[in-house]
């Protein structure tokens, strides 16, 4: 095995380059001592803003510049954090900008309460002036939140409250991840630990044994701990009720999704058309099962690949002109900007010791938007990764060239699509470019799995969570027996009457962590649907297709996330994207279902033990 090496040994081609964000280290003190120092002369203007315009005029632009700096000395500062968490400097850097961050919002929260209490025709006024231009958006945001904005004493009441209220969640990731004992696995290289990141490298392992073994001790800890868990997801559903109804809000659904100004028919057919499609998804378990030759299909069998890891080796270079050739129905600027980015300055490469694991991408307004991977050469799903960081970034390019600092940044509702977008862009490419029956069936299995997890699954979560917060809204308690029935209810429907279920498998909605950031998991299931329609508009379309795409890109957080799409020829608040991604699920299915390696087994490694 190589050696991991020390981040100072890392070749400086392979770190990305952060002077495009600060020249020097001491550039970024002098910027870090900026935000201080105009939060102080902000702070100057309280009380002043609802009776002058100009006085409000000025804070803007103080907050604009303000936050702009903000953003730069804290992306900076994480950057360096991620690159080697044991760096002393680079914590004491990020420890200081907190200070520094949390010190200016103390001393410039005033401003949107004040703004808030200008009368709306006043307010439109000011926004419609010339000189307001780069702060309508903003100000227009703003104005929507004000039917659900509280005094000026309650909202402190809810700032001093907001720490607390973070208690379930902030306790179920200290219990599940640090306080429960999961054990261990027997495998052929020894007793190895199970845990909350190692459980899923052992739900793809080809034994089945040691599958079962890891699934049975990992649930029996949680059903150790499940009336605690219960309790903590119950507290956290009460939290979102409680803020709902102090707000006004009808319901917790319409809180969350009110900022975004996504109705709740795009959050209720995205439930309802994955549903009437489920057995489409049945399909895609049951023929799993006849490709491993099993006599039941297990919860524990439903991660295991179908074809084992393609060995190939694509160097990093190499791996960027595929994605040059891949995305070039995105255009020759979308591919030079990219693949430039890629080579010369954007992204961190390979794994160095106290390096962040995974990947992502960072963009800010001002410097490039900076991608962090750990790249492997020989794992295929790394040039996979490549393309959909690189999709993140782009859209961060083009949102920050297109608009002004208030209004660049674009909402988690769309983040997902540009990148989910180049995947699919890839897996079409690398299809059509390959004749090895094997690569096909890999790279089929593959996607068919990720459209499974992004759209299915994570809509199943979002159906639970609308399940919970309904039957407490509606008087029901939620007991740890309530939260269980209701889940396997769930498992059964969508994973259809293949799957064999353990007595333990409902337990499995009281260990996802995403559950205590309420409302946020069916924003995966729109983004892959958003994505796989452009996808295909792209491709099937011309000039014109290819520019609405670029709108969408270019749109930024100078639109509603619904609007931006529709930008792009996509209208998320009809189910018709949704069915259109389940029909491309249903095709990748057929496919699978079609291969002829699946009749030449001697070639292919089936992974079943």
């Amino acid at each position: 095995m190589k050696t991991i090496p020390l981040r100072k040994d890392v070749k400086q081609s392979d770190k990305w380059d952060l002077t495009s964000l600060f020249k020097t280290e001491q550039d970024w003190e002098v910027s870090l001592s900026k935000i201080t120092e105009i939060a102080n002369k902000i702070s100057e203007y309280q009380g002043q803003i609802k009776d002058s315009a100009q006085k409000m005029l000025e804070v803007l632009k103080l907050n604009e510049q303000m936050e702009q700096i903000a953003e730069s000395v804290g992306s900076y500062a994480f950057l360096l954090t991620t690159t080697d968490a044991g760096d002393s400097t680079y914590q004491d850097k990020q420890g200081r900008y907190m200070m520094a961050a949390v010190e200016a919002q103390t001393k410039t929260c005033f401003i949107v309460t004040e703004i808030q209490e200008i009368p709306e025709d006043e307010l439109k006024t000011r926004m419609n002036r010339p000189d307001y231009a780069a702060y309508k958006i903003f100000l227009e945001k703003l104005l929507h939140q004000k039917p659900y904005i509280l005094s000026e004493k309650e909202e402190r009441l809810f700032a001093l409250q907001a720490e607390s209220s973070g208690t379930a969640k902030k306790a179920f990731s200290m219990l599940t991840n640090v306080d429960m004992d999961f054990g261990t696995v027997k495998t052929p290289e020894g007793e190895l630990p199970l845990t909350q990141t190692t459980y899923s490298s052992f739900m793809e392992n080809p034994d089945r044994n040691i599958r079962k073994e890891a699934y049975t001790k990992f649930y029996k800890t949680f059903d150790n701990h499940k009336n605690t868990i219960a309790t903590l997801y119950a507290g956290n559903v009460q939290q979102d009720i409680y803020h709902a109804r102090a707000r006004g809000y009808k319901s917790s659904l319409q809180m969350a999704l009110y900022p975004d100004n996504v109705p709740e028919e795009v959050y209720r057919n995205l439930i309802s058309t994955v549903r009437e499609n489920l057995s489409t998804l049945h399909k895609f378990y049951s023929l799993r099962k006849k490709i491993l030759k099993l006599d039941e299909l297990r919860h524990y069998d439903v991660y295991v690949p179908l074809v084992s890891e393609i060995k190939c080796t694509t160097p990093y270079e190499e791996a960027v002109e595929i994605l040059r050739n891949a995305l070039s129905p995105l255009g020759k600027d979308y591919t030079d900007i990219l693949c430039n980015g890629l080579l010369n300055g954007w992204v961190d490469r390979y794994e160095n010791k106290g390096k962040r694991s995974g990947a992502f991408s960072a963009g800010a307004y001002t410097g490039y938007p900076y991608i962090l991977l750990n790249y492997k050469e020989d794992v295929l799903r790394d040039v996979f990764t490549m393309a959909h960081e690189g999709g993140h970034s782009m859209h961060s390019y083009f949102s920050a060239k297109s608009n002004p600092f208030m209004c660049y940044d674009y909402t988690i509702f769309e983040a997902e699509v540009a990148s989910t977008f180049n995947e699919q862009l890839l897996f079409e490419y690398l299809l059509k470019n390959t004749t090895d029956e094997k690569m096909k069936a890999y790279l089929l299995c593959t996607r068919a799995s990720d459209v499974l997890a992004t759209l299915h699954r994570q809509t199943m979560f979002a159906e639970y969570e609308l399940k919970a917060h309904e039957l407490v809204e509606n008087g029901t308690p939620l007991s740890v027996e309530v939260l269980r029935s209701e889940y396997r209810k769930l498992l059964q429907d969508y994973f259809g009457p293949e799957m064999v279920f353990e007595e333990e498998s409902d337990l499995e909605g009281l260990r996802i962590p995403h559950f205590y950031n309420s409302f946020y998991v069916y924003k995966y299931s729109t983004g892959i649907s958003a994505a796989l329609a452009l996808s295909d508009r792209v491709l099937n379309g011309g000039k014109s297709e290819l520019e609405d795409y670029y709108k969408f890109l270019k749109s930024g957080g100078s639109r509603y996330p619904i609007d931006s799409l529709k930008l792009a020829g996509v209208d998320m608040s009809k189910p018709e994207p949704i069915q259109a991604a389940l029909n491309k699920f249903a095709d990748l299915v057929e496919q699978i279902s079609n291969l002829k390696i699946w009749y030449n087994i001697k070639d292919l490694v089936l992974l079943c033990r």
